[in-house]
């Protein structure tokens, strides 16, 4: 049985309620978890035009979103009779790895043989020699160019963190792309609740919910921010501590 499967239970909402509590402490005024529907899912807030803003050029970065540099992706099939080459250069980030398999699993590519080297602290090189699901190198131009493509993406961006206006208050949005399995990626709403504790900004509420554009299906998280609780702080701060924890850059 999945951690999903799981929420139903009183075991696995008192787990859940003890990681909030250690993560939020007592800025935290309530808590429950309530199973829905799938069609329910579907049509949750996390649709509304809010959530639109994050998805409106999926080959740019929008103004506002923190993303990963110099990326550098580079595909080789003469030095090796039996697997592709994908060379892979980025900075360093929580869930790298995590990132780069989920790409390779939802283009149903499995991996021989790697080697991870980190240079220069967050400098990352990476060596992935890897085949096609018959066992075959990746020849065909146009799905070397669609693998570089998503990976690109990915490693460039692997979460969108934003803070919008919701009426007379603000709203912190984060998405992550889903796994074609349906899942999501792992402890990101822990991720968001430490990061504004470090900043003294407490919760109101949050919503998790599901949003597809085009083939893509996205998690989406709006926390909406207690400011009268809260100290001062920018919503550029806000914006770049949220970021800075989900990535491991602090």
């Amino acid at each position: 049985m999945s951690q999903r499967e799981l929420l139903g239970t009183e075991k696995r909402r008192d787990e859940v309620y003890e990681y909030l509590r250690d993560a939020i402490g007592d800025a935290m005024m309530s808590y429950d978890i309530e199973l829905v529907s799938s069609e329910v899912t579907a049509r949750s807030p996390a649709s509304s035009s809010f959530a639109e803003t994050l998805f409106s050029s999926l080959g740019e970065h929008p103004s506002g979103l923190q993303t990963s540099s110099s990326v550098s992706i580079a595909v080789d099939n003469s030095l090796s009779r039996a697997h592709t080459l994908i060379q892979i250069t980025c900075q360093d980030h929580k869930g790298l790895l995590y990132d780069i398999m989920r790409t390779f699993k939802d283009f149903n590519i499995q991996i021989s043989y790697g080697r991870f080297t980190i240079k220069r602290g967050k400098n990352c090189e990476i060596d992935l020699f890897i085949v096609q699901s018959d066992g075959r190198k990746i020849l065909d131009s146009s799905k070397q160019d669609a693998l570089v493509s998503r990976l690109r993406a990915e490693l460039q961006q692997p979460l969108r963190v934003v803070m919008m206006n919701r009426g007379p208050d603000t709203e912190l949005l984060v998405t992550n792309p889903v796994e074609l399995s349906g899942k999501g990626r792992p402890q990101v709403f822990y991720d968001i609740a430490l990061a504004l504790k470090k900043i003294n900004t407490c919760i109101f509420s949050a919503e998790i919910g599901r949003h597809l554009t085009g083939d893509r299906e996205w998690e989406v998280y709006k926390v909406l921010i207690n400011e009268e609780d809260s100290l001062p702080v920018s919503r550029s701060k806000i914006e770049e501590q949220v970021w800075s924890t989900l990535m491991g850059w602090e």
